[in-house]
């Protein structure tokens, strides 16, 4: 389904979500259109919506190219692992696991490919969706340090923001299809 109907099909509780995503989307001063679109793929991937997953990377593929939606696709990958490893550092009270190495590879946060700026970006707006506090942390000093406005920052995470929302709503009303067709 193209991303278009299955925002203008959102149900009528959700009007903010449909309002807030034409506003955020379709009048976007603050970000780049690869940052834009890179920022919606990752955004939707980190959701786990498939239906809004596969309407978003088909429409971003139109606005990018291959190796820049790989690129955002790396970064949903490599942060949903990274996300949960330094969440638990962060919520853990025991202060060792802080000094222990990670064993985990990392090397798309090298090779991914694409402008260093808008993988930090989207690894960002990952973090924001999973919750990771020490990944905000780091990932916000990063864009910062390579020239960010804290408007694009906040761009990136209102984007990220609504898009979960939206695959909150869809995975809602898919669970409540479901229900109906049981009962």
């Amino acid at each position: 389904m193209h991303i278009d109907q299955l925002i203008d099909g959102l149900p009528a509780y959700a009007k903010d979500m449909k309002l807030n995503y034409s506003t955020l989307v379709r009048q976007n001063a603050e970000l780049s259109e690869q940052q834009l679109w890179g920022t919606l793929a990752v955004s939707a991937v980190a959701t786990r919506c498939g239906e809004l997953t596969a309407a978003i990377l088909e429409e971003a593929s139109k606005h990018l190219t291959q190796q820049v939606l790989d690129g955002a696709k790396a970064a949903a990958a490599i942060m949903g692992m990274n996300n949960i490893f330094y969440r638990f550092h962060h919520l853990s009270s025991n202060e060792k696991y802080g000094t222990m190495p990670a064993r985990l590879r990392m090397n798309v946060m090298r090779t991914h490919g694409v402008d260093a700026l808008d993988f930090e970006l989207w690894s960002l707006a990952v973090s924001a969706i999973n919750g990771c506090g020490k990944c905000i942390d780091s990932h916000e000093k990063v864009v910062r340090e390579k020239g960010a406005s804290e408007d694009l920052v906040l761009a990136v995470v209102r984007l990220a923001s609504i898009v979960h929302a939206i695959g909150t709503v869809l995975d809602t009303e898919r669970v409540a299809a479901q229900q109906e067709v049981t009962i």
